[in-house]
């Protein structure tokens, strides 16, 4: 083994990781935008999220409405950790509201990054 084998395998590891973002983007988006954006959704209408990058993040509420979220600012580590906390003392989550990544970090999940949330979009799934 050459002295720069460890040298060319984390080189080749490293473009390996950082094309991963690029090749996910290529993924079809199951979803197209159907009218105006909201300010905020009820948070007991919330039945499940799918974070899909840093900055977008889809709402799937009951009934199988969906609005997604696109952040103003790219969050650190939030597509990659696909998940997140948010504190509110009101029934709704809305556009002024923070939200907080959660990474696994030793014994239980560790708070990472801040990030405003943006407006609300409906969208519906696009016709095949």
């Amino acid at each position: 083994m050459s002295i720069f084998a460890p040298a060319r395998l984390a080189l080749s590891l490293a473009l390996s990781c950082a094309a991963l973002p690029a090749i996910a983007k290529d993924k079809p988006d199951p979803y197209m935008a159907k009218g105006e954006p909201v300010n905020c959704v009820q948070i007991q209408s919330i039945r499940s999220t799918d974070v899909r990058d840093d900055r977008t993040i889809d709402f799937i509420m009951n009934g199988n409405k969906v609005y997604r979220n696109i952040l103003p600012n790219s969050c650190p580590s939030l597509g990659f950790e696909k998940r997140f906390l948010y504190k509110t003392s009101l029934s709704q989550l809305c556009s002024v509201d923070i939200i907080t990544v959660l990474w696994n970090g030793g014994p239980g999940l560790q708070q990472g990054a801040s990030c405003g949330l943006g407006k609300f979009q409906p969208m519906e799934k696009a016709s095949k």
